[in-house]
């Protein structure tokens, strides 16, 4: 005996076609009930009466699909999918057979395949808190969303490093990716003067709380007027930084990480990338172009918000992206900084007193700038300076004798 799994669907229009054969109900009302058409209702109660309720079920269930591919095909798909691609996950496996071995399959029917060959499992989805959804910004450049994710990006082929990355929050745009050792001042203002020479300034930065980004709350509460480094160039930029108070908060960017954890990880695997000097040209030149061109969307408004620089902003770029400290002028018109001592010259641009402060800047490149009144000073770097030799107070008071 054979049994046919029905739908609730199926169900409900037996019970309706069994109400008519009893003529409980007529046609007409059997067609209003079940939003048919009388002719409908009659094929429906010839199926019926000929075939029971498994004359309601599609003709098709049960058996396979004309569009069922080949075993052949189906085991090749699995056994590339098994040597080149263990780890990948449906989507990212489709294209990859698709750009390297020819294959255009669906990824539906790759993840079939995958199931049934236990090379991927779904995930279940986690049961998150409530949060209020934002609409995205209108332009482009109008707000970036900005982080680092520290991982091992090279799996075993190197140590763990940082990818600092800026997503476009109306587009989804990877605007600037760029690899470094660390979240430090250094990395990230090296990322935003090669954002900033490649796009210009961007109305807003949306990014998280941490050190090299906001200052501890503690300092912040004692003064106001203090910022860090990062704050500073922003504020000579005349760009705003956005405080997100969650990770969930720029959940564009984090999203992004998510993704590039999974695809950039396997595709530096796949191309033997171990280095960050290489895989900042691949990203650069290969891998973003692509990912943009398939995951951003169109912006609300076609409007680019970006700012060009300026000429005189592009040659105060590496003044602005330089940590800078404040110091003051000695009596000998000297000054120390990071265990150097540098003496002032006397042929100046700008006159300098005793107990000046000045601000020295210290560039990405290495060299050390000396700027009062918005103008250079000129130093030469001199040895450490030896203490004045002090008499000792017995033979002092000897000498009073």
């Amino acid at each position: 005996m054979t049994f046919i799994t029905m739908s609730k669907q199926e169900l409900d229009r037996f019970q309706i076609i069994s109400r008519v054969l009893n003529k409980e109900i007529n046609g007409t009302e059997a067609a209003s009930l079940l939003n048919l058409c009388t002719r409908q209702i009659r094929r429906l109660k010839t199926k019926v009466k000929r075939l029971g309720a498994k004359g309601l079920a599609h003709a098709n269930r049960g058996k396979q699909s004309n569009h069922r591919i080949s075993e052949k095909e189906r085991q090749r798909i699995a056994n590339l999918i098994k040597k080149y691609y263990p780890d990948f996950g449906p989507t990212f496996a489709a294209e990859k057979l698709s750009e390297s071995h020819n294959i255009n399959r669906d990824p539906k029917t790759i993840k079939a395949i995958m199931i049934a060959e236990d090379l991927w499992k779904p995930r279940k989805k986690k049961q998150s808190e409530h949060r209020s959804w934002r609409q995205r910004r209108s332009c482009f450049g109008e707000m970036q969303q900005f982080d680092g994710s520290y991982e091992y990006w090279f799996e075993d082929r190197a140590p763990k490093c940082c990818l600092l990355a800026s997503i476009d929050d109306a587009t989804s745009t990877v605007t600037h990716a760029q690899f470094g050792q660390n979240e430090g001042v250094t990395e990230v203002f090296n990322f935003w003067q090669g954002y900033l020479r490649l796009w210009g300034k961007p109305r807003s930065i949306y990014l998280d709380k941490f050190s090299t980004y906001k200052m501890n709350p503690r300092a912040a509460q004692d003064n106001h007027e203090l910022k860090t480094q990062f704050e500073r160039a922003l504020q000579e930029l005349q760009i705003e930084p956005i405080t997100a108070h969650s990770p969930e908060a720029k959940g564009r960017v984090e999203k992004l990480f998510r993704t590039l954890q999974d695809r950039l990880i396997k595709e530096l695997r796949l191309h033997d990338i171990s280095t960050i000097d290489e895989v900042n040209r691949f990203l650069k030149l290969k891998f973003l172009p692509r990912f943009n061109q398939r995951f951003s969307i169109a912006p609300a408004n076609p409007t680019n918000l970006h700012q060009p620089l300026s000429l005189k902003e592009q040659q105060q770029l590496p003044a602005i992206f330089s940590k800078q400290y404040p110091r003051q002028v000695q009596n000998d018109f000297t000054l120390s900084f990071n265990n150097q001592w540098y003496q002032l010259l006397k042929d100046q641009p700008v006159t300098v007193q005793k107990l000046d402060r000045v601000i020295m800047e210290e560039r990405l490149n290495g060299s050390v700038h000396i700027r009062l009144r918005g103008k250079y000073l000129n130093y030469r770097i001199i040895p450490k300076r030896i203490p004045k030799a002090r008499i000792p107070w017995v033979l002092a008071g000897v000498a009073n004798h």
